[in-house]
C-alpha cells in the first residue's frame, strides 16, 4: 500500500483578519490500495479539522491565534508518539525576529507564516508555543513515561508468570513420565504374576489330565481347552454293553403297558460299565470355578501381602482380644508375641496399659496412650484475656442462724413474700434471685437455709458467692449456725457484711452482737475493724438502702469482671423434677452467656437448653454472667453443686456424661463396700447381735433437700443401729421406688412430695410404709424413734423376797408342797424362783401354786406363812431357802 498526498494549496498568506474566520479543511488527499493479482484502487482520505483551544493569556477582544489548533494537533500527535514508545521531537525554538515582535506584556504572539527567500508556496511556517501548549506537551511526556514504566512492569510480570508456568509444566511432565514408568513396571509385575499363575494352573491341569478322569471331567476339559485333542488309549477296549434294568423291553401283544418309572439317579455297577454318560462327575461351571480359584490362589501366592502399621489407641485396661482387634492382628499372633516377652495370657485376659504398649511396639505399630478421663480435657477453658472482661453484678449469699430473718430480709429487698410460703417458717431450699436497684445496678442474691441439716447447702452457697451477708438477730445474738456460716465464709475467702436484724424489737442491743462477733475474729468498723455492719429491720424496711450501698461498695472494691462473649459455664444451685416441666435446674452463670438451644453437661447429666426462666417466672432468651436462671431440657436431675459447661455438640456432652456416670457408680460401690466392712466384721456383728440397720428410701422435691435429708439421717447412726440410705432422689414416689423398698425392706420418706395413685395402691397391697413430711427436724425425730425400736430390749432381774421351808407335805395329786415362812420381802404367784440349799442354787423355775391356808393367793408378804409348790420339781427339804424374783424389761436407748 502506498500513500500519495498532494501539498495543500494556499490562496494568500494568513493574517489576523483571516485567522478569526474558520477555514474548512480540504479533503483532497488520496491513498492507493494494492491487492493480490495486480488489483488496486484509489481511496480518498477525509481530513478532520483539529480541535480549537483558547489561549488563557489572550484578551477577550483579541482574536485567537490560528496556531492553537495546530499546536493542539501537534500535542496530540506527540502524545500518540510517546504512547507508542517513540522519542518526542524537541519543541521548535522561536526565531529572533519573532521574539522581537512579541509584545512587552509577555502574551503569546500570534503565529505568522514567513515567505521563503526564494518566494513560492513551499515555505517553512514558524510558530511560537503558548503556555497551554507547553503544559499539554509536558503532561503528555509524563503520561508517556508512566505508561512506558507500566508496560515494562507488565512485561516483567508476564515473563515471571510464564517462567512459573513453564516450571510447573516441566514438573508435571516429569511426574507424568514417572507415573507412566511406575505403571509400566506394575503391568510388567502383574503380567509376570499372571504368567506364573498360568504356568502353575497348566501344571496342575497336566497333573489332573494324567490321572484317570470321568467323562464329565473330560468334557469340561474340552470346553475349557477347545483346541486340545482328546487323548485316545489304543489299549482300552470298550466294555460290553449290557441291558439296563430300566430300559424298555419288547412286550407281548396283549400285555399291559406300564408308565415309565422316574430315574432315581442311583449308580450301580452295570450302569457305570455300560453308560458313560450316566456316571456322575463335576459340572462345567464347577470346573470353571475351580480353575478360577486356582488362578486366584496362584496370584495371591506370587504377590506378597503388604503389612499396614496403625496408630493404636491404648486405654487404661484392655483385653488381649480387643488389643488384637485394634491392631488388626490375629489373636494367636498377639499371644505368641506375649509369650516371647515372657507374659502368659489368654485371649480374654485383661492386661494393663504398659504391657499393651510393649506388645504394640513389638508388633511394629505406633501406640497412643489415652485415659478414660481424657474426655474432660479442654472442658475448663483457660482464663479470659483482660481486654475481653467487662463488669458484672455481684453475687451475694445471705447466711445466718435459723429464724434470724434471712428470707424476710431478702423479701424486703425484692419486695416479695417468700417467707410466708415456707413450711414451718424456715427455709428448706436454696433460692437465687436478682434485684435491680433504682440506680439501674443489679445484685444477685442466694438464700441459704439456716437449719443445721443444711450444712452442705450453706457451704455450696459460700463457694459460688462474692460477698456473704451474715444476718444476726439482735435479740438472739451469735448462735451455732451463725458460727458455722462464719466458718464457711472464711473457708471460701469471701468478704463478710454483718446485717444486725430485728432492731425494731424493744430492748435489743446491737453492740452486744458486735461484741460477740469479736470472739469469732469478726471485727466490725465501729470497733476499728474492716467488716461493715448495718442495723436493719426486715419487717419495718429500715436501713435497706444502706445495706445496698454497702454491697455495691464492697463489689466496687472487688472489681468483679467476666467475659460475656464465650461459651457459658457456672454451677448448679438447685435442681428438682417438676411433673409438668420435667427436670428443672437452677443455675448461676459465672462466665459467658447461656442461650436457649445450647448443649450443656452438668455433672452426669446432659441436655439441650429448651427454655430459660428468670426468678420472676418470665422466659428469657439468654442469661449473662452472675445471673441466676432456671433451665429446662436436661435428661436427668443434676446434683446440687455440680458445675455445668456448654459444649460444642451433643456427642461430646453424651460422652462426658456417660464417663461421669460410670465414675460415680464405681465410687458409690466402693463406698458401699467400705461401709459394710469385711466378712469377719459382719459375722462378728451378727454374733453379738449388733448388726442392726434401718434402710430408707428418700424422695424430695428438690435435690438439695434430698441431700440434706440423707446427711441428717446418716448423722443419726450409732454403734448399735445405723441408717442406710438405699436411694435418694427427687420427684413423686413411683412404683419403681416401691419395688426398691420392697426388695430392701426399706421405709419410704416423702419430703414435700406424694405418691401417685398407682403407687399408693401398691403400697397398701404390699404393706409398705410411706411417711410424708415437710419439716426436716420431724423426719429426724421419727427416724430416731424407729432406730430405737430396732434395738433389742435389755432385761434386769428385780429381787422380790426370800422364804424358808419349815415343813414338807406330801400330797397325792399335787406332789411335795413346802410350808414356808416369808422372811424377807414378798412372794408373788407366777414369779421366777430359785431353790437354795446351803447357799447353793440347785433349781430355777416357776411357782406352780401359792396358797395361804386353803386359798390360792396372788402374793404373800413378809412375816406370813404360805404353801408353795414348784413346777415339775419335788426335791425339796426342810431348811431350804426359796428366793423369789422377776425379770423387768429395760427400754433401749441410742
Amino acid at each position: 500500500m502506498t500513500d500519495q498526498k498532494e501539498p495543500a494549496k494556499t490562496s494568500k498568506p494568513l493574517s489576523l483578519s483571516t485567522a478569526a474566520r474558520p477555514v474548512a479543511p480540504k479533503a483532497d488527499a488520496s491513498v492507493r490500495q494494492k491487492f493480490s493479482h495486480g488489483r488496486s484502487r484509489v481511496v480518498e482520505v477525509v481530513k478532520t479539522a483539529p480541535k480549537r483551544t483558547a489561549t488563557p493569556a489572550a484578551a477577550p477582544a483579541r482574536p485567537a491565534a490560528p496556531a492553537a489548533p495546530a499546536a493542539a494537533a501537534e500535542g496530540a500527535s506527540a502524545r500518540n508518539t510517546l504512547k507508542l514508545g517513540a522519542t518526542p521531537a524537541a519543541p521548535a525554538t522561536p526565531t529572533p525576529a519573532r521574539a522581537a515582535a512579541a509584545p512587552a506584556s509577555g502574551a503569546a504572539a500570534p503565529a505568522t507564516r514567513a515567505a521563503p527567500a526564494g518566494g513560492g508556496r513551499g515555505g517553512m511556517v514558524l510558530k511560537t508555543l503558548t503556555e497551554a501548549e507547553k503544559t499539554s506537551r509536558a503532561r503528555a511526556l509524563v503520561d508517556a513515561q508512566r505508561d512506558a514504566e507500566v508496560a515494562r512492569q507488565r512485561f516483567a510480570e508476564e515473563q515471571a508468570r510464564r517462567a512459573v508456568e513453564d516450571e510447573a509444566k516441566r514438573k508435571a511432565d516429569e511426574e507424568h513420565r514417572r507415573r507412566l514408568a511406575e505403571e509400566d513396571a506394575r503391568k510388567k509385575a502383574e503380567d509376570e504374576v499372571k504368567r506364573k499363575a498360568d504356568v502353575l494352573v497348566q501344571k496342575r491341569l497336566d497333573q489332573a489330565a494324567s490321572a484317570p478322569q470321568t467323562p464329565m471331567a473330560r468334557q469340561a476339559q474340552e470346553i475349557v481347552q477347545p483346541g486340545a485333542a482328546r487323548p485316545v488309549d489304543p489299549l482300552r477296549r470298550p466294555p460290553p454293553r449290557l441291558p439296563l434294568p430300566n430300559k424298555r423291553l419288547p412286550q407281548p401283544p396283549g400285555a399291559r403297558r406300564e408308565a415309565p418309572k422316574r430315574r432315581d439317579g442311583k449308580v450301580d455297577v452295570v450302569r457305570a460299565i455300560n453308560d458313560d454318560n450316566d456316571v456322575r462327575g463335576r459340572s462345567v461351571a464347577q470346573m470353571r470355578r475351580r480353575l478360577e480359584r486356582e488362578r486366584q490362589r496362584a496370584y495371591d501366592d506370587a504377590t506378597p501381602a503388604q503389612k499396614v502399621y496403625r496408630d493404636v489407641t491404648i486405654p487404661e485396661t484392655v483385653t488381649v482380644q480387643d488389643l488384637a482387634a485394634r491392631m488388626s492382628e490375629r489373636g494367636a499372633d498377639v499371644i505368641k508375641a506375649m509369650m516371647r516377652m515372657g507374659v502368659m495370657a489368654t485371649i480374654n485376659q485383661v492386661i494393663d496399659a504398659d504391657t499393651a504398649e510393649l506388645i504394640v511396639t513389638e508388633m511394629g505399630h505406633r501406640p497412643r496412650r489415652v485415659a478414660e478421663g481424657d474426655v474432660e480435657v479442654g472442658l475448663n477453658a483457660a482464663d479470659d484475656a483482660p481486654e475481653t472482661l467487662v463488669g458484672r453484678p455481684p453475687v451475694v449469699t445471705v447466711m445466718g442462724h435459723v429464724d434470724h430473718g434471712k428470707t424476710s430480709l431478702l423479701d424486703a429487698l425484692r419486695a416479695s413474700d417468700v417467707a410466708a410460703h415456707e413450711a414451718g417458717g424456715i427455709t428448706q431450699h436454696i433460692g437465687a434471685y436478682q434485684v435491680t436497684l433504682p440506680s439501674g445496678q443489679k445484685i444477685s442474691f442466694i438464700d441459704t437455709p439456716g437449719h443445721e441439716a443444711f450444712t452442705a447447702m450453706r457451704a455450696r452457697g459460700a463457694k459460688v458467692t462474692d460477698i456473704v451477708i451474715l444476718v444476726v438477730a439482735a435479740d438472739d445474738g451469735v448462735m451455732p449456725q451463725t458460727k458455722e456460716a462464719i466458718a464457711h465464709a472464711k473457708a471460701a475467702g469471701v468478704p463478710i457484711i454483718v446485717a444486725i436484724n430485728k432492731i425494731d424489737k424493744p430492748g435489743v442491743d446491737p453492740n452486744r452482737v458486735r461484741t460477740e462477733l469479736l470472739q469469732h475474729e469478726i471485727q466490725v468498723e465501729q470497733f476499728g475493724g474492716e467488716v461493715q455492719s448495718i442495723e436493719v429491720s426486715a419487717t419495718q424496711r429500715t436501713n435497706l438502702d444502706k445495706l445496698e450501698e454497702a454491697i455495691l461498695l464492697q463489689a466496687e472494691v472487688l472489681e468483679l469482671r467476666a467475659n460475656p462473649d464465650r461459651a457459658a459455664d457456672g454451677v448448679v444451685i438447685e435442681s428438682q423434677l417438676d411433673p409438668g416441666r420435667g427436670s428443672v435446674a437452677t443455675v448461676l452463670v459465672q462466665r459467658g452467656t447461656l442461650k436457649a438451644g445450647d448443649v450443656l453437661v452438668a455433672g452426669a447429666v446432659w441436655g439441650r437448653v429448651r427454655r430459660l426462666v428468670d426468678d420472676r417466672g418470665q422466659a428469657i432468651a439468654s442469661a449473662g454472667p452472675a445471673m441466676p436462671v432456671e433451665i429446662l431440657g436436661l435428661d436427668g436431675t443434676p446434683q446440687a453443686g455440680d458445675e455445668f459447661h456448654v459444649v460444642e455438640n451433643e456427642a461430646r456432652a453424651r460422652e462426658i456424661a456417660s464417663f461421669r456416670e460410670r465414675r460415680d457408680r464405681q465410687a458409690q460401690l466402693a463406698k458401699s463396700a467400705g461401709s459394710r466392712g469385711t466378712l469377719e466384721d459382719m459375722l462378728k456383728g451378727i454374733r453379738e447381735g449388733s448388726a442392726k440397720e434401718l434402710p430408707v428410701v428418700i424422695k424430695a422435691d428438690v435435690q438439695g433437700s434430698a441431700e440434706a435429708l440423707a446427711g441428717a439421717l446418716a448423722a443419726q447412726s450409732t454403734d448399735k443401729v445405723a441408717t442406710r440410705v438405699v436411694y435418694s432422689g427427687v420427684g413423686a414416689i413411683s412404683e419403681a421406688d416401691l419395688t426398691l423398698a420392697r426388695a430392701s425392706k426399706a421405709l419410704i420418706i416423702g419430703f414435700n412430695v406424694r405418691a401417685n395413685p398407682v403407687a399408693r395402691e401398691t403400697a397398701k397391697r404390699d404393706k409398705i410404709d410411706i411417711r410424708y413430711y415437710n419439716i426436716i427436724y420431724k423426719v429426724t425425730e421419727d427416724v430416731r424413734a424407729l432406730m430405737t425400736g430396732l434395738l433389742e430390749p435389755t432385761y434386769k432381774e428385780a429381787f422380790l423376797g426370800n422364804a424358808q421351808i419349815r415343813e414338807v407335805f406330801r400330797i397325792t395329786k399335787a406332789g411335795n408342797v413346802a410350808g414356808c415362812m416369808i422372811t424377807e420381802g414378798m412372794v408373788k404367784r407366777g414369779a421366777k424362783v430359785r431353790l437354795l440349799r446351803d447357799s447353793v442354787v440347785i433349781h430355777e423355775g416357776t411357782l406352780k401354786t401359792l396358797r395361804r391356808f386353803k386359798d390360792e393367793v396372788r402374793e404373800v408378804n413378809n412375816g406370813f406363812e404360805c404353801g408353795m409348790a414348784f413346777e415339775n420339781y419335788d426335791d425339796i427339804k426342810v431348811g431350804d431357802v426359796i428366793e423369789c424374783y422377776e425379770i423387768e424389761e429395760v427400754r433401749p436407748t441410742l
